[in-house]
């Protein structure tokens, strides 16, 4: 009589290729061929993503643009000649960052001006009528430009009662940034609309 462990096992197979015989059939644990080769064909789509992903972030960081902070710098200033007798006035910056880290002006100030000074937007209503919105801070991307215009944003600038600017008087002012260091330039009073 044989025991019950024995009746349990699989019965042998007879083998395909000979027609001869009996083969034991695999053990499910025992790894084959096969197997091995799907499981190898499997890990390789992952390996090769990593390996490329790696290879694009190693030429990111030798030509300077991974973890490179913001650098700012600030160009083609210009104030707005005020109307006679109005309370404020435009300015108008480029900012151009060259870094690989994006920033965010977030304050402008002048020693001539004082208090005030504030950050706006630019929008069109519907009925394509501009106006100006108050801004906390205006992004500069990295490796981009905010160039300012009547057509986007704008620093707003109170006119002191003191002020006799002129066409090219130069404005001492401070740009302010969230991750920067601060930058000092001179705004040229122009005539509204000209970009010298």
């Amino acid at each position: 009589m044989t025991s019950g462990a024995a009746s349990a096992a699989a019965p042998p197979v007879p083998d395909s290729r000979t027609g001869k015989g009996a083969q034991t059939p695999p053990h499910p644990w025992r790894p084959t061929r096969r197997g091995l080769e799907d499981a190898a064909l499997a890990a390789l789509a992952p390996v090769c993503a990593a390996v490329l992903a790696l290879g694009g972030l190693a030429v990111w960081t030798a030509s300077g643009g991974a973890g490179s902070p913001a650098r700012v710098a600030v160009a083609d200033a210009r104030l707005y000649l005020p109307a006679p007798g109005a309370a404020e006035t435009a300015a108008f910056f480029r900012v151009t960052n060259t870094g690989g880290a994006p920033d965010t002006l977030v304050e402008v100030t002048s020693s001539a001006v004082g208090p005030g000074i504030a950050l706006s937007r630019h929008r069109m209503t519907e009925g394509n009528a501009a106006y100006r919105e108050p801004a906390e801070s205006l992004p500069v991307p990295a490796g981009g430009t905010l160039d300012m215009s009547p057509l986007s944003s704008d620093v707003t600038v109170p006119v002191p009662d003191a002020a006799r600017w002129r066409t090219g008087d130069l404005v001492p002012f401070v740009l302010r940034f969230a991750d920067g260091e601060p930058v000092g330039t001179l705004a040229v009073v122009v005539r509204p609309g000209a970009r010298e």
